[in-house]
């Protein structure tokens, strides 16, 4: 699955629960021939799902980031005290 064009390493080895550099020693192992592989036809339907995972996980981590820094901008704006400068305080003039 991890060489399929589009899949991360990263993603692959979250999906199996292990350490991305152990799924990476043992592709490399594979293709050095250390380790015999058996060569498993991938469905194009599953491949694409994967590669369409894969980009939907990455907009919502871009939206978690531009969300955090509404809240942010937000909770600084709201949280700016409104200060008046002294020519927009009206004095009434008293009159004797």
């Amino acid at each position: 699955m991890s060489q399929l064009p589009g899949v991360a390493v990263q993603d692959v080895a979250a999906s199996l629960y292990i350490h991305p550099f152990m799924l990476s020693r043992w592709r490399k192992q594979a293709r050095e021939g250390v380790i015999m592989t058996k060569g498993v036809a991938v469905d194009k339907a599953v491949a694409a799902e994967l590669k369409d995972l894969r980009r939907v996980k990455k907009a919502y981590e871009q939206l978690k980031l531009e969300h955090d820094l509404l809240k942010k901008a937000i909770a600084f704006t709201s949280g700016r005290k409104v200060t008046s400068s002294p020519s927009s305080n009206s004095s009434k003039c008293s009159t004797p």
